[in-house]
C-alpha cells in the first residue's frame, strides 16, 4: 500500500488528485492537502475585482466534492517540506507522511522585492482571491472619484496575461459607467514588446495587442522596470534593447493594479536539489524532481527557464492547458512507479489560452510553447469573451462532479475547433 501527497489544492492539484486517484491501485491513499478550506477558481479574479463576479460565484468547499470520490483532505496547510524524512510539517506542527508527494502549490507573490508594492502597499493585485476582493473594494470608491489608471506587470512577471484581462475589463466597466473620458490609462510592463507574454510572442500577438490598446487609448511602456510605488504615484525606469536605463518615468494614479514577480513557497524555499534559487521545483522530463525521485512537481511551482532572454526579465507562462498535461503525465508516472516499471510519460508543454477582454477576447495556440513552433496562431473576437465565460461555468462544474478526464483541454478543443492538441505523454 503506497500513501500519495497532493501539496497544493489550487488550479492544479485539484485536477491532480482527481487523476492520481482514478490511476490508484485499491488498497493505496490518497490525501489532498490545501491552504484552508476553500477552492476558487483563480482565472475569474479579474472580474470578481470589478463586481461582474461575486465570491460564491468563484469559490466552493473541497472537502465534501474529493471526499465523495475517497479522497481525504486536509486544510491546515504545509509549513515546511522535509524530503528526506518523507515527511511534511503541517501549518499546525503535525506531521504528515508520504510514499510519494506531488507539489502542486502555485507560487508565492513577490511583492516585497518592490517597495510600496502589492495589496499591503499602493497596488492591487487579481493574482488571490482575497486580493480582487480588496481590488473590488477599492474600485467602488475608485469609480466615485476616478483618475488616471496605472496597470501591468512588474519585472520578473512570467503570467501576463491577466494584465491586458483586467486592463481591458476595467476600461470596458468604465465605459459602461461612462467615465472613460475622465481616466487617463497607461499599461506599464516588463516585457519588451507589447504582446510578447513571455513566449516571445505568439502570432500576431504584437500588432494585434497593440492596436487594440491604441483603439481604447491607452498608453503603454515596455522594458518597463518599477523602482518603487507610492501612495498615487509609481516611479519606472524604461529600459532600451540592450537592457540600459533610458527615460525615467514618474506616473500619477488613482487606481492601479500590477502582477509581480513569482517565487517558490516558504514551505518549499531554500531545499538544496529540490528547488532552483527562486524556490521553483526542479524537474527532469518526467515532472519528477532529479535529488528527491519520489517527488513529482506541476503546474506554475514548477522551473522552467524563460523562453529568451529579454532587456528586463520576464519568466514564462505556465497556462491551464500546460499543467493539465503535466498534471497527466505526473499521475501516469507514479502509477508507472507502483507497478514497478520507470516513469515513461512526458507533459507536451503547449501554451493554449482564453483571454477575456471585457466585451471581446483574444485566444492563442502555441504548439510547443517554445519557438520555433508546429502551430502559431492568435486571434481576437467576441466569440473568445463568449468562450471564456463558457469555460469559468464549466470547469467549476466538472471539478465538483470529479472528473479525471481532461477538463481544459475538452473545452478548449470545442471552442477553438481542434481536433489533437496534446500528442502521447
Amino acid at each position: 500500500m503506497a500513501h500519495v501527497v497532493v501539496m497544493g489544492a489550487g488550479l492544479g492539484g485539484l485536477p491532480m488528485a482527481y487523476e492520481m486517484k482514478e490511476l490508484l491501485r485499491a488498497d493505496d491513499r490518497l490525501t489532498l492537502v490545501g491552504q484552508g478550506e476553500n477552492y476558487h477558481f483563480v482565472p475569474s479574479n479579474p472580474w470578481l475585482a470589478v463586481h461582474w463576479r461575486k465570491r460564491q460565484d468563484i469559490e466552493f468547499p473541497i472537502a465534501p466534492y474529493v471526499g465523495k470520490k475517497g479522497i481525504s483532505y486536509d486544510g491546515r496547510g504545509v509549513r515546511r517540506v522535509h524530503p528526506g524524512e518523507n515527511r511534511l510539517e503541517l501549518n499546525d506542527g503535525s506531521s504528515l507522511s508520504y510514499d510519494y508527494l506531488v507539489i502542486a502549490t502555485g507560487p508565492k507573490l513577490a511583492f516585497d522585492e518592490i517597495e510600496g508594492f502589492g495589496p499591503d502597499g499602493h497596488t492591487q493585485s487579481v493574482c488571490h482571491i482575497d486580493h480582487a476582493e480588496k481590488g473590488a473594494a477599492a474600485w467602488d470608491e475608485f469609480v466615485k472619484d476616478p483618475g488616471p489608471i496605472v496597470v501591468g506587470a512588474a519585472q520578473g512577471a512570467s503570467c501576463f496575461g491577466p494584465a491586458y484581462e483586467f486592463c481591458f475589463i476595467m476600461e470596458t466597466d468604465l465605459r459602461r459607467r461612462k467615465l472613460r473620458d475622465r481616466v487617463p490609462m497607461t499599461f506599464v510592463t516588463s516585457e519588451p514588446y507589447i504582446g510578447h507574454l513571455g513566449l516571445g510572442g505568439v502570432g500576431d500577438s504584437k500588432s494585434m495587442l497593440e492596436s487594440a490598446l491604441r483603439d481604447k487609448h491607452i498608453k503603454w511602456i515596455c522594458n518597463a522596470k518599477i523602482a518603487k510605488v507610492e501612495a498615487g504615484k509609481m516611479l519606472v525606469t524604461e529600459h532600451d534593447e540592450d537592457g540600459k536605463p533610458k527615460k525615467e518615468h514618474e506616473l500619477p494614479f488613482r487606481y492601479s493594479m500590477m502582477l509581480p514577480a513569482f517565487k517558490g513557497v516558504d514551505a518549499v524555499f531554500g531545499i538544496a536539489g529540490l528547488t532552483n534559487p527562486r524556490g521553483f521545483i526542479l524537474i527532469d522530463e518526467h515532472q519528477r524532481n532529479p535529488a528527491y525521485r519520489n517527488i513529482y512537481a506541476v503546474g506554475v511551482c514548477v522551473a522552467i527557464p524563460p523562453v529568451e532572454a529579454t532587456p528586463v526579465p520576464t519568466g514564462a507562462p505556465k497556462t491551464g492547458f500546460m499543467i493539465e498535461s503535466m498534471v497527466t503525465a505526473a499521475a501516469h508516472n507514479i502509477r508507472d512507479e507502483l507497478d514497478g516499471k520507470a516513469p515513461s510519460h512526458r507533459a507536451t508543454w503547449n501554451a493554449v489560452c482564453l483571454a477575456d477582454m471585457g466585451d471581446t477576447g483574444i485566444a492563442f495556440v502555441a504548439l510547443p510553447q517554445i519557438p520555433p513552433r508546429n502551430v502559431n496562431w492568435f486571434s481576437e473576437g467576441k466569440w473568445v469573451h463568449l468562450a471564456k465565460v463558457g469555460f469559468e461555468k464549466y470547469f467549476i462544474r466538472k471539478l465538483k462532479k470529479g472528473t479525471s478526464e481532461p477538463i481544459y483541454e475538452k473545452y478548449v478543443m470545442n471552442a477553438l475547433g481542434i481536433t489533437k492538441l496534446r500528442g502521447k505523454h
